[in-house]
């Protein structure tokens, strides 16, 4: 018996007589963490969120003050349901807290990768100075275990956390049919499924944090006020407009052509901050077309999800510039993210593969 499926094993007995016990799931990005306690029908009971993640320990060099976060928001939840860690089922962990600079690092294992290979290599590790059951880690995926080289890095592509996002989405599918997922965030991040929605690949760009950085701290940020697009002045035909800068000129010059038209055009802030945006995004679309991260077939379903601005304005623009046939947009759940709709199917998958190794 493998130490893995051993410790599985061990641990399970502790959930003995309470298989419809609580699940808890745990999403660390860069800058927060986010958790919560659910019940295993996949009803949302509670949820805590801190404003620690993986940047404080890449400041500070060690996770101290992510395992106290971690610690604290499991405590707060169990605790204000009134129950204990004996009826909480699993622990499942995603995102950045399965990096060097989370808590535990577990390998990237590589893609193609279906739900059940991530459920297989779900790293189970007991942390006492956190709780006294295991986190179960999610591992992240990437493109490739071929050496990496200046010739093949633009081949390669990680992930943490929105593999886990992926089986929040599929549901939404249309099975049988190749998906691309588009995830908007400080880092846009397309995830290709194929006609088995196994994850096949994925690409990155920092289109978030690029558009952050020209609206507040280049010479655009005259031009816009400073201002960061939001849904309420979200403005599609702006957005369309920096696009098409964007994929005529090339983003430099798209920028500086949004100082062009507040000067001369007096175009107020909020449509300059719109038309920064579509032309930052027409440097994703051209990725998309030409990247050789994945490969995307032209009858694939396109869903994005995300907060918007970016999940509408990616979805005007890919059908503005008709790339493929079937374009959906996918509003999150609040109290649901997709990150805990994942992990909880996740969770099932492991279910299932215990089961059949009993």
């Amino acid at each position: 018996m493998s130490r893995k499926l051993a410790s599985r094993k061990a641990a399970r007995t502790h959930w003995e007589g309470d298989l419809m016990g609580y699940v808890i799931t745990l999403d660390t990005g860069t800058t927060n963490t986010r958790a919560t306690l659910l019940r295993h029908s996949g009803e949302v009971v509670a949820q805590v969120s801190t404003a620690v993640g993986v940047r404080d320990t890449a400041i500070t060099g060690s996770n101290k003050k992510l395992t106290l976060a971690v610690r604290d928001a499991l405590s707060k939840l169990v605790e204000d349901e009134g129950i204990t860690f004996r009826d909480v089922k699993r622990i499942m962990a995603s995102g950045m807290i399965t990096s060097n600079v989370g808590l535990v690092e577990i390998p990237h294992i590589t893609a193609p990768v279906t739900m059940n290979d991530l459920a297989l290599q779900v790293q189970e590790i007991l942390i006492p100075d956190i709780c006294p059951i295991p986190l179960c880690f999610i591992p992240g995926v990437k493109n490739s275990d071929q050496p990496v080289t200046q010739e093949t890095a633009a081949a390669m592509d990680i992930m943490r956390g929105e593999e886990t996002e992926v089986w929040g989405v599929t549901p939404q599918l249309t099975p049988g049919k190749p998906a691309l997922l588009v995830l908007p965030g400080s880092h846009m991040k397309f995830v290709a499924l194929d006609e088995e929605q196994r994850i096949t690949g994925c690409m990155t760009s920092i289109s978030g944090e690029l558009l952050d950085c020209i609206v507040k701290n280049t010479i655009i940020a005259d031009s816009t006020n400073r201002l960061f697009p939001t849904e309420d002045i979200y403005d599609r035909e702006m957005v369309l407009e920096g696009y098409e800068s964007g994929r005529a000129q090339g983003l430099g010059r798209a920028c500086f052509t949004g100082r062009i038209i507040s000067q001369f055009a007096h175009l107020s802030p909020e449509a300059v901050a719109n038309f920064i945006l579509g032309a930052v995004l027409s440097c994703d679309i051209q990725a998309i077309t030409s990247n050789t991260c994945i490969t995307v077939p032209e009858n694939a379903q396109v869903v994005i999800a995300g907060k918007n601005p970016f999940r509408q304005a990616m979805a005007d623009i890919m059908t503005h510039a008709k790339l493929f046939g079937q374009v959906q947009t996918l509003v999150p759940d609040s109290r649901l993210p997709l990150s805990a709709a994942g992990a909880l199917a996740i969770a099932g998958a492991m279910d299932h593969t215990d089961n059949l190794t009993a």
